[in-house]
């Protein structure tokens, strides 16, 4: 049996798909991804990049082309996909966009744990996180304009009004958040303001005995990346 390679990482994906385009070395994929603002869409570090592109080599998933050098500067290796490359590459697009694996981002745990915080914290955090989001949503439609007008075919780019819509439902969601927490819709615990001890407040229903969770329907084979 064939080696089993693991499953490739978002930026291995970002570094395949790039040399499916056209050989490069890893500085110009570096420098073309943040060009792309790629940056929003995987952690990108110069060293984890050119670990990434090592590691790939040693898969025989990419390989070096040729080395060349401008005046003084390092020797710089360009590298070409290959075949193997390319399968892989198609293989791990296809089971990301099938199946909704659990990805574990940060927020959540701080959202199910914010109750560990007193109330008048917790509105402001949340409405410095509302501020930036509006940013960043500024920045996304700033990006898909420049794409309009610079006429880039929209299968390119169909990310940005995807992550415009993921972006704007957690905007809506934390708005209404704010809404019920500020007006005692919701109710919260209290802390001392001295000693930041929680004081006296709604109990845990479940401190003693946890409720059973709803039973998760089992999926049919092969469902689960």
């Amino acid at each position: 049996m064939g080696q089993v390679r693991p499953a490739l990482t978002a930026l291995a994906v970002a570094v395949l798909a790039l040399l499916e385009e056209r050989p490069m070395h890893p500085y110009e994929m570096y420098q073309l991804l943040l060009r792309r603002g790629e940056d929003l869409l995987v952690k990108l570090r110069p060293g984890s990049l050119y670990h990434i592109v090592a590691r790939l080599a040693d898969q025989e998933l990419v390989r070096a082309e040729c080395v060349d050098r401008a005046g003084n500067r390092p020797e710089r290796t360009t590298y070409r996909i290959t075949a193997s490359g390319r399968e892989a590459l198609r293989a791990r697009l296809t089971e990301i966009l099938r199946y909704p694996a659990p990805e574990y981002p940060l927020f959540p745990v701080a959202l199910a744990e914010a109750h560990n915080l007193p109330k008048d914290d917790v509105l402001t955090l949340v409405r410095e996180r509302v501020a930036h989001l509006r940013n960043d949503l500024a920045d996304l439609d700033t990006m898909a304009d420049w794409a309009r007008t610079h006429e880039v075919e929209r299968r390119y780019w169909i990310v940005l009004p995807y992550l415009r819509a993921t972006l704007s439902a957690e905007l809506t969601w934390l708005t209404g958040f704010l809404d019920e927490l500020a007006c005692g819709a919701l109710e919260w615990e209290k802390f001392d303001a001295r000693t930041g001890a929680r004081l006296a407040g709604p109990e845990h229903p479940w401190a003693d005995d946890p409720p059973e969770r709803p039973p998760v329907p089992r999926r049919s084979a092969g469902a689960t990346p």
